[in-house]
């Protein structure tokens, strides 16, 4: 490996290591509902988007709060030697991605049926230290 290679890597280590990553695959709630929430906390600080989504009335902002709390956790796991008291943790990403479609049928009038889409998502949250 070559000197300049080898430089590019260990910056790109060191980055990694300011960030944590939570996943959430399969949630059964549409993406477009999941967005509405997650459009709330993103660029926001830790403790004040775990405020929001407490006192969001949305069901995603349950789901979302305790991929929030994982995330914190992969943190601190991750950084081990820095206390989270004295770090500045923020949402730095939510991405909200479509996920398999469940396809069930509903009666309808006159012998006929309808068609339901149960949708899903996939959700990634990053969460970066700005110190």
């Amino acid at each position: 490996m070559g000197a300049r290679k080898r430089e590019k890597a260990e910056k790109l280590k060191a980055e990694k290591s300011k960030i944590a990553i939570a996943k959430l695959n399969d949630c059964p709630i549409s993406a477009r509902k999941m967005r509405l929430v997650a459009d709330l906390v993103r660029g926001v600080e830790v403790n004040k988007a775990l405020n929001i989504l407490q006192h969001n009335p949305k069901e995603a902002s349950k789901r979302l709060a305790t991929l929030l709390r994982s995330a914190i956790a992969n943190w601190e796991v991750k950084n081990e030697e820095k206390n989270l008291e004295d770090e500045t943790l923020v949402v730095s990403m939510v991405k909200v991605d479509h996920a398999g479609m469940l396809k069930r049928i509903q009666p309808a009038p006159q012998g006929r049926a309808h068609r339901i889409r149960k949708r899903s998502n996939h959700v990634t949250i990053i969460v970066d230290s700005l110190n």
